[in-house]
Order: structure tokens, then C-alpha cells, then sequence
């Protein structure tokens, strides 16, 4: 088997793998590269073996362990100064993605007939008549249905976003 060959089957269960050793599935990727342009220079060696993945899989590990010794060993601590003469402060562009992925958590805990209310007058933008009739019930349920998830929300939100601001 050559080597493309091997990669191209292997890969996946590859980086699955490092992933599972390292927790981290961008370390992951780059470890298994790492490892994959070691091993294609011994590829005549490693692909004489018996089972040249278990090989790959030893060589995964053993870099994940010395990547993890040289990250200790190249560690340069600096004083937020120094960073911050070094490249203007930037706006977090993450924030407004961040805040959506608290809201939809806290629709989340809400009952379903509210979080469907909410799902059916915000995302599909349909009135209350609407959603009535697509739930099987009466204009005055939704309205209680939307009222009480609404509620909930606000009072929700507040803490939800001071949350998000405590995060570095």
C-alpha cells in the first residue's frame, strides 16, 4: 500500500484518534500532520509493518506528549503592555454570536408549547392567529404561551449576558 493510498483510507479515523488523545480537534489536525509528513519520509519502513496505523497511533501519542513538553519549554509570559504595543486592540467579533448562543440555551429550558410559540412568531414570523391554528389551540393560548416565554426571558437574560462578559 503506498502512502496516499493509506492516508486517503486512514485519515479520518486518524485525526479521530488524535482528537480523542488530545481533546482538542484543531491540536488534533495539527499533530496528525505533524506526524503524517514524519512518517511519509520512513513510509518504506513503516509500510512493511504488520500494522503500520497502530505505528501511526504511537507516533500521535508521542507527539502529543512532546508537543506538550516544548509548549511548557517555549511558554514566554508577557505583561499586557507589551502585547498591547505590539498590535492595536481589536473588537471582539464574536460577541454577537456569543450572545445568540446564550438566547437559543435559554429558549432552550423553556416548555416546549413556549419554545415552539416563540420559534413560530420570531423565526417563521407568523401572528398569533397563525400559530394558533398551526398548534391546535386558541389566539388567547398563544398569547399566554408567548407572554409567559417572554417573561422568562427577561428575567433570564440579564444574568445570561453578565455571564458572558465574566468569560476571558
Amino acid at each position: 500500500m503506498t502512502f496516499e493510498d493509506f492516508v486517503s483510507a486512514r485519515l479520518g479515523s486518524l485525526v479521530r484518534y488524535a482528537t480523542v488523545v488530545t481533546w482538542d480537534p484543531h491540536l488534533a489536525e495539527d499533530i496528525t500532520q505533524n506526524v503524517l509528513v514524519r512518517a511519509h519520509s520512513r513510509w518504506s519502513r513503516i509500510g512493511g509493518l504488520d500494522a503500520p496505523e497502530l505505528y501511526l497511533k504511537r507516533m500521535i501519542v508521542n507527539e502529543f506528549l512532546s508537543w506538550r513538553r516544548r509548549r511548557a519549554a517555549r511558554s514566554v509570559p508577557l505583561a499586557g503592555d507589551t502585547l498591547a504595543g505590539l498590535m492595536p486592540p481589536v473588537p471582539d467579533l464574536t460577541a454577537p454570536r456569543d450572545e445568540r448562543d446564550a438566547m437559543l440555551r435559554l429558549i432552550a429550558t423553556l416548555p416546549p408549547r413556549q419554545r415552539a410559540v416563540i420559534a413560530l412568531r420570531f423565526y417563521e414570523d407568523l401572528s398569533t392567529e397563525q400559530i394558533a391554528e398551526t398548534l391546535g389551540c386558541r389566539a388567547v393560548t398563544v398569547r399566554t404561551h408567548l407572554s409567559r416565554a417572554l417573561a422568562s426571558l427577561q428575567q433570564a437574560v440579564p444574568a445570561a449576558l453578565a455571564d458572558l462578559r465574566k468569560q476571558p
